[in-house]
């Protein structure tokens, strides 16, 4: 049975020839799962055909999940699930709630015919390295959020350089890759400034930042903009058994320590709005009610999710700086 065929002349690549006349043969059930495909030695013999061209067809059929390879032996039919034209690997750093507005908004975005695996590595060196040699070769597409991982580049830079797209974070190491981002140092200045005129009602701004997730441009914004203004301000690790001071407004990465500082102030019988501030980072449902509203700086993450998809499907290498606004609410 002849699985592969070639034409000359006819104003399609002979490479997508390759992979039209695979997807055929596992649509009129010629292909089965587990059969083996020619060897790439074979497919070049019989057409005049380079070996980079076979390798071509092959490698996309692998990364789209319809092939795979055993070293020594050949490639054979993994799926016959043709109609899967993509297969992005999509790895986070966690799930919460704004990371699950960010999914579902690109989910949404990328249309059919798209498989996305989403995998997280939870700010784990060792994981996130495995994560990405584990999936190198896989996949058509490579999102990955690096955070502030050390050595997150090099890493990175192992995949397909033409298939990676960065999110989330970036930085100087990954400036040759495509990527939809926020600009940290940036947006809590903006944030700030957009407030000053409620923030100088207080006395002094304390940023909680234990600096494990967190991005390091956070705390150079706050640092920034307290010194620009002439703030008194502190920057602690933890909130753990400190006493909140009337006059103080606290600027909050962490959602725990949210929740901490508004336990505190109750135990205090202190009034939030009045007696001291609160700045929460990234917006969520909740923090529109939680006492009579939470005062955020935030990115759109549906929008982050929305721009990503809509490079990807359109093929286009930007960095894209995601938009972030200051949401006054009665904790400010």
């Amino acid at each position: 049975m002849k699985i592969i065929s070639i034409q000359n002349n006819i104003g399609v690549p002979k490479y997508k020839q390759i992979i039209i006349t695979v997807e055929k043969g596992i649509e009129e059930g010629k292909l089965i799962k587990g059969d083996k495909l020619p060897s790439i030695n074979k497919v070049c013999l019989e057409f005049s055909l380079s070996r980079d061209t076979v390798l071509l067809a092959y490698d996309e059929l692998k990364k789209r999940g319809i092939i795979y390879a055993i070293p020594g032996k050949g490639y054979y039919i993994k799926s016959v699930e043709v109609t899967i034209k993509q297969r992005i690997f999509l790895l986070f750093d966690e799930l919460n709630i704004f990371k699950e507005d960010l999914y579902n908004s690109f989910l949404e975005n990328i249309g059919t015919n798209v498989q996305v695996d989403i995998f997280f590595h939870h700010f784990n060196a060792p994981v996130f390295q495995k994560l990405i040699n584990d999936s190198n070769g896989n996949y058509t597409k490579y999102i990955i959020m690096p955070t502030n991982l050390t050595q997150a580049a090099t890493v990175i830079k192992t995949l397909p350089v033409n298939d990676v797209y960065i999110l989330d974070q970036t930085n100087p190491e990954l400036k040759s890759f495509p990527a939809v981002y926020q600009n940290f140092v940036k947006d809590i200045y903006d944030g700030l400034l957009k407030g000053k005129s409620r923030l100088d009602k207080y006395e002094k701004m304390i940023m909680i930042f234990p600096g494990f997730r967190e991005p390091l441009g956070m705390r150079i914004g706050f640092e920034n903009f307290c010194k620009d203004f002439a703030f008194d301000y502190e920057i602690i690790t933890e909130f753990k058994n400190r006493e909140i001071s009337k006059g103080e407004v606290y600027i909050i990465p962490s959602d725990r320590d949210l929740v901490r500082v508004i336990e505190k102030s109750k135990l205090q019988n202190l009034n939030l709005g009045s007696d001291f501030g609160v700045i929460s980072y990234n917006e969520t449902p909740l923090k529109k009610v939680v006492e009579n509203g939470i005062t955020t700086i935030s990115t759109n993450f549906e929008a982050m999710g929305r721009i990503l998809a809509q490079m990807i499907l359109k093929g286009t290498k930007e960095q894209i700086e995601n938009k972030s606004a200051l949401n006054v609410r009665n904790s400010l």
